[in-house]
């Protein structure tokens, strides 16, 4: 699903109606943490919002980031790219593309979705559909 009439970045008035487009109740930390990650498609660690949310002035705790992040990624406002166990990233690009992530800089790019070809997906049970397929290119430097 598309954001409905994004452009970047989002400002406040703007972020309170995406939360509430989502069913989110938009509380002030929710804001905050919903104006950083709208303010131009990219990829955030927990762990990057929490010293975001919190430059100059910690008034949102970590287990406030990470239950809103999980929230936004349950209600489909951003997407949770899993890239390795101990690495998570929330985009808030939610349109459909896949991933090309450098494990030498732990940095992830945006792949759109004719840059790749998948083919060959099993068959399903009767009871199943694809939801859809995320691919993640991990490369790393040559020396």
């Amino acid at each position: 699903m598309d954001l409905p009439n994004q452009s970047w970045p989002l400002n406040r008035q703007s972020v309170i109606r995406l939360l509430g487009h989502y069913g989110i109740q938009p509380t002030q930390q929710r804001v905050d943490i919903a104006q950083i990650l709208f303010d131009r498609p990219q990829h955030l660690s927990a762990d990057q919002v929490l010293l975001s949310v919190n430059e100059g002035r910690p008034s949102v705790s970590k287990a406030t980031v990470y239950n809103t992040l999980g929230l936004f990624a349950e209600k489909g406002l951003v997407r949770q790219v899993i890239v390795d166990p101990s690495r998570v990233f929330y985009d808030s690009n939610i349109n459909q593309h896949h991933h090309l992530y450098n494990i030498d800089t732990g940095e992830l790019t945006d792949i759109s979705t004719d840059q790749v070809q998948v083919t060959g997906l099993p068959d399903l049970a009767d009871n199943l559909s694809i939801e859809g397929v995320d691919v993640i290119v991990r490369v790393k430097n040559t020396h």
